[in-house]
């Protein structure tokens, strides 16, 4: 069972809808303590990084996720729930995140349209081109995004996928069992449907060998 996070910011039914068609069974909680029976857990988002964390903070899932991600249980961030696993954010301010992705998230500076909407390419890092999490998926994929902000990574190491726009910014992460997607798997087609995918079949493999 996969828990996703209802705390007042995300686009919880979509998400699930796309984890119904894959077959893997998931629930919507706004119930920090079901975070610990679950098998892994999904942090969505959407909206302003300070208000977010608030809202976290105000429904007791701060302590609770950073728990559960530190014993090893798989999650994962979309989008602004992406950005949330870093250690702050500049946006409207300075706001501190969850401290799981060493990094910082910055705002797009270039000529170009801001936000960065539509769809837009990954290129699979060198280091995960063998990670389970890269199967089925090939440099160029296409991907859809909403965001004005990007995270700028401490350690090129937690780096998975990138993406250029009039720059190259990390448009997912990874370190160990902690995942963050930019882009909007649940609405990005086939590319998508196979990221989530991967992540419920890394769930099935934790459930396995901690058993």
């Amino acid at each position: 069972m996969i828990a996703i996070i209802d705390y007042g910011a995300g686009n919880l039914k979509n998400v699930k809808h796309a984890l119904n068609l894959l077959g893997i069974e998931s629930t919507i909680t706004d119930k920090p303590g079901d975070l610990s029976t679950a098998d892994g857990l999904i942090l969505p988002g959407v909206g302003a990084f300070g208000e977010a964390m608030n809202r976290l903070r105000d429904k007791g899932f701060v302590e609770a996720i950073r728990s559960e991600a530190g014993n090893g249980k798989p999650l994962l961030g979309i989008c602004l729930g992406m950005q949330l696993l870093f250690d702050k954010s500049y946006e409207h301010g300075e706001h501190h995140g969850l401290g799981l992705i060493s990094g910082e998230i910055k705002r797009f500076e270039t000529k170009l349209k801001v936000p960065h909407m539509g769809w837009n390419q990954i290129v699979v890092s060198e280091h995960f081109q063998e990670h389970n999490m890269a199967k089925g998926l090939n440099d160029g994929d296409y991907v859809y995004f909403v965001h004005s902000l990007f995270a700028k990574t401490n350690d090129r190491n937690d780096v998975l996928f990138s993406t250029e726009y009039d720059q190259t910014f990390t448009s997912a992460v990874m370190r160990n069992n902690i995942i963050g997607m930019q882009f909007h798997p649940e609405k990005s087609s086939t590319v998508g449907m196979q990221l989530l995918k991967n992540f419920g079949e890394m769930v099935t493999r934790e459930r396995i060998s901690s058993n």
